[in-house]
């Protein structure tokens, strides 16, 4: 039963290592001063070299799981791909970008200021841009999904990312009135996706034919799993060591991020589970698929806003924002999978 089994050391824990990496981070930014700054104008073609290397460690761990030639199996049982591509590129992007909008830019307006406000939403908005393509799979195994179908899932959402991430990012935050860096954009989602894409396929291919899969799964994967986590909170105390002081002097303002947040992953994750029970998906879909809708590829969230608009930037505070709730919010929403589970 998905009740009785347990989520990974560094995943259970990872809010408390993100909250720790706050301070850390924080720590840094005080003892090291103006002086930290030198790492972020470490640029090429506006791609933070220190910062890409670290994304690259948290998401090529993920791209080399992925088997694309599941793709093939995923016509015997459309509706459930259906519902995941339609919950995740004609739902979820569009309903973050409206929370986000009425949040930061309406009921907070006597607390934040429209630029600072126009940061946070195109935070929102590169979250609500990128579907969970790695922790999905904890997700679902423990509420019972099908672990074969779930690889589809992802699978297929890792392909459409490729094509669609650039024009509904760029649709919404010209809508929300943000000006679109196409470029540094294009540059990103080829720098953090599609080489991290291909460099995973050839390892996988290369690996499974020289050693066997049976080797890859239990001895490459395994010994690879922490080196994503460990990357981003890497990365989370690069972020906090700039953005600190602002915390420090607001911390009134992480709790302010965080709301139109977890609201937007209980309201899409709900309306994927009632879609899903209305269609008489079973539970092995249904769950996660409601998964995958609810929550992010935040790696590559962070990655991209860190790219578009820098390090200390409202636009990455958010994304990381979305990591810390990412867990505890996660695990209720498995609670109530397993609790209701038909």
């Amino acid at each position: 039963m998905g009740s009785d089994k347990k989520i990974g050391f560094f995943e259970k824990y990872l809010t408390l290592w993100v909250l720790i990496c706050i301070v850390v981070g924080i720590l840094v930014g005080k003892i090291a001063g103006t002086s930290i700054h030198v790492l972020s104008d470490m640029n090429i073609f506006d791609v933070n070299i220190p910062v890409s290397i670290l994304v690259w460690l948290m998401i090529y761990p993920m791209m080399v799981q992925i088997d694309f030639t599941s793709v093939k199996k995923a016509g015997t049982k459309p509706k459930g791909l259906v519902l995941t591509v339609i919950i995740n590129w004609l739902v979820k992007p569009f309903t973050m970008a409206f929370f986000a909008w009425v949040f930061f830019d309406q009921l907070y307006a006597a607390y934040i200021n429209p630029e600072e406000a126009k940061d946070y939403i195109a935070g929102a908005i590169l979250l609500g841009a990128a579907p969970c393509t790695a922790m999905v799979f904890v997700w679902s195994y423990l509420t019972d999904g099908d672990p074969a179908y779930t690889l589809i899932q992802v699978s297929v959402n890792d392909l459409i990312i490729l094509v669609a991430f650039i024009p509904i990012v760029g649709l919404l935050l010209g809508v929300t009135n943000v000006e679109v860096p196409y470029n540094t954009l294009a540059t990103s989602i080829v720098t953090f996706v599609v080489i991290p894409l291909v460099a995973g396929v050839v390892t996988r291919l290369w690996l499974i034919k020289m050693k066997g899969e049976e080797w890859f799964s239990k001895v490459f994967l395994k010994n690879l799993k922490p080196v994503s986590i460990l990357a981003l909170l890497t990365t989370l105390v690069l972020l906090f060591a700039f953005k600190g002081q602002s915390i420090i002097d607001n911390p009134f303002l992480v709790l302010l991020i965080a709301i139109p947040l977890i609201i937007q992953t209980y309201f899409i994750f709900f309306i994927a589970w009632g879609i899903g029970k209305f269609i008489k998906l079973p539970h092995a879909t249904c769950s996660p698929a409601a998964m995958i809708g609810a929550s992010n590829f935040f790696e590559l969230a962070v990655a991209v806003a860190i790219a578009l608009f820098g390090i200390d930037s409202g636009a990455a505070l958010v994304t990381v924002v979305g990591v810390l709730i990412e867990v505890p919010v996660m695990l209720s929403l498995v609670k109530f999978s397993n609790r209701y589970k038909y």
